[in-house]
């Protein structure tokens, strides 16, 4: 049995379903699911001094910093309920980001797991690109799975479903064309470090959290 804090860190193409599984395991093992985009709103919405600044980047449309991110990091990581583990969904993105967080970790005895849910691009862009959303309620539908909600009618509130433009194959495609050229350094450098197991995401969602709670269990056990 290996001991001390755990940290989880999610990989994986969009449409993979990355953060679908970081909740699935966040409620199952009781460690907190963070991501950057939650960690952000978090800071606006309690107007912290970091929140303040990031909002003048968000405003204008330019991507936050990397050291304003890395400290919202610091400050989320450092709370009680992450004393055991926690799970990072979004974070980091670049090998500056990992090793700032290896940096931190290495003085806390935090072990690192990195886990990838792997995906064709083919299979990807059929999924993302089969997905309607309601423009009223926000909920999403999936045509590969329910053919009849393309162009049909929501569920819920009965708004007519409409695909977004980031949902087109082409947009998709080069949104995947980014996440490669950006993130696969990543699964290289935790690759490197021994620390990365890939997972097949082309599976029921079941089969895919059960595989990558066997993992962690794996190692926490």
């Amino acid at each position: 049995m290996e001991t001390g804090r755990l940290a989880i860190i999610m990989l994986g193409p969009p449409g993979a379903g990355k953060g679908t599984q970081a909740r699935m395991i966040s409620e199952a093992l009781k460690f907190p699911h963070i991501s950057t985009g939650d960690m952000l709103r978090e800071s606006l919405r309690n107007g912290t001094k970091l929140g303040k600044k990031a909002k003048a980047f968000m405003e204008s449309g330019a991507l936050v910093p990397d050291d304003l991110v890395d400290a919202m990091v610091v400050d989320r990581l450092a709370r009680e309920d992450c004393s055991r583990g926690f799970i990072l969904d979004g974070y980091p993105r670049t090998i500056s980001q990992a090793r700032f967080l290896e940096s931190l970790f290495e003085k806390n005895g935090t072990r690192t797991l990195s886990i990838g849910v792997e995906v064709g691009d083919n299979i990807l862009i059929r999924r993302l690109s089969s997905r309607w959303t309601c423009p009223t309620c926000g909920k999403m539908f999936n045509a590969a799975l329910e053919p009849g909600k393309a162009g049909g009618q929501c569920d819920e509130c009965g708004t007519a479903l409409v695909q977004r433009k980031d949902d087109t194959a082409e947009v998709i495609a080069e949104r995947l064309q980014v996440y490669h050229t950006i993130t696969q350094p990543l699964v290289r450098h935790y690759q490197e470090q021994g620390s990365y197991i890939a997972v097949n995401g082309d599976r029921p969602l079941e089969e895919v959290f059960g595989s990558i709670v066997g993992i962690i269990r794996g190692r926490t056990d």
